[in-house]
């Protein structure tokens, strides 16, 4: 008798696109650059209200973090691949540990004068049994942060 757990069925990636009237360059540098300026990080981040910006080190290997009014940090995650201005991925586990990680890619394609930005995230099985229920907060609250992306760029929501 065979008495191994079968493997959870791995959820669908969450998927979401955006396109701002920006060069794929300019796009690229406020979300990467310019992330403390428009994250809506009193709402999405580890310390909340606390939290007094969040920082990307630009390039592969650099820091996801958010920084608390108390100079304490936080890791968010970690920059896999720096593709500017087309491509990031970051290993995405904000209030977890590394081991919990997720990937989140952007890819920025201009078209037309503006960019289109799309969103994957994916590799949710590294959240065993919670793996679910936040996916399914992740679905919201990436429109909102997009939203909030679009604002930082003129474009409102």
């Amino acid at each position: 008798m065979n008495n191994a757990v079968p493997p959870r069925p791995e959820l669908e990636p969450l998927r979401k696109s955006i396109t701002v009237n920006l060069s794929a360059v300019a796009a690229f540098e406020l979300f990467t650059e310019g992330l403390g300026r428009w994250w809506p990080y009193k709402k999405y981040s580890v310390s909340g209200e606390r939290t007094m910006s969040c920082l990307m080190e630009p390039r592969q290997g650099g820091r996801v973090y958010e920084l608390r009014d108390d100079g304490e940090t936080f890791d968010w995650g970690k920059v896999l691949a720096w593709e500017p201005p087309h491509r990031l991925v970051l290993a995405w586990h904000p209030g977890r540990g590394p081991q919990t990680a997720q990937e989140v890619e952007f890819r920025f394609t201009e078209q037309q004068g503006a960019t289109r930005i799309e969103l994957e995230h994916r590799g949710w099985a590294s959240l065993g049994d919670q793996a679910r229920d936040i996916r399914a907060n992740y679905e919201g609250g990436w429109d909102t942060v997009l939203g909030k992306f679009l604002e930082s760029a003129g474009q409102g929501t």
